[in-house]
């Protein structure tokens, strides 16, 4: 299933692409994705202790923020989380995916919500099924407090209108 619309939103497109996105504000995105994914990364470590490919796209999303690496960069290594989630059972498979999204904002600003999507994910996959609900809104609402105010409004708007291609995991 698709995560991102077939028609782009020009606010999280950057400027230099068409958009209007700033590069401070794309730079706000991708830690605020970077931190929806390292928050349930324990998830993926925990299943695969010696697998250190997530949290090495964690880490050089942060060193595209810092401008310490290319976009090209930080774009491979979402390749490289989303191929630690191969064969995982959900919760673990779900986590690194969040992380190759996360890093993945870095190329495209919109893989913000697949972060925190598939950090919902994982939490809910986590938990016993009575509890899975609730855990989603937890996680959701832990998300939605380190939004930054620069970008609140922008990701708020996008998670209505993206929740149900995002399993409608930001429906309230």
């Amino acid at each position: 299933m698709p995560i991102l619309p077939k028609e782009r939103d020009p606010r999280l497109v950057t400027v230099r692409r068409g958009g209007t996105l700033s590069d401070d504000d794309h730079r706000l995105l991708a830690e605020w994705a970077l931190q929806c994914a390292e928050h349930v990364l324990p998830l993926f470590e925990d299943h695969v202790p010696g697998d250190a490919r997530p949290r090495e796209s964690i880490e050089v999303g942060r060193a595209w923020i810092r401008g310490e690496v290319p976009m090209k960069v930080a774009h491979q290594s979402a390749f490289r989380a989303n191929a630690a989630a191969r064969g995982l059972p959900d919760a673990a498979k779900f986590a690194a995916l969040s992380a190759g999204q996360a890093v993945a904002v870095a190329h495209v600003a919109a893989h913000d919500l697949g972060a925190a999507a598939y950090a919902i994910r994982a939490v809910g996959a986590s938990l016993p099924p009575e509890d899975a609900a609730s855990g989603r809104a937890r996680e959701r609402q832990w998300q939605r407090d380190r939004l930054p105010d620069e970008v609140r409004e922008l990701v708020l708007d996008d998670q209505r209108r993206r929740s149900a291609i995002c399993w409608d995991v930001f429906d309230d």
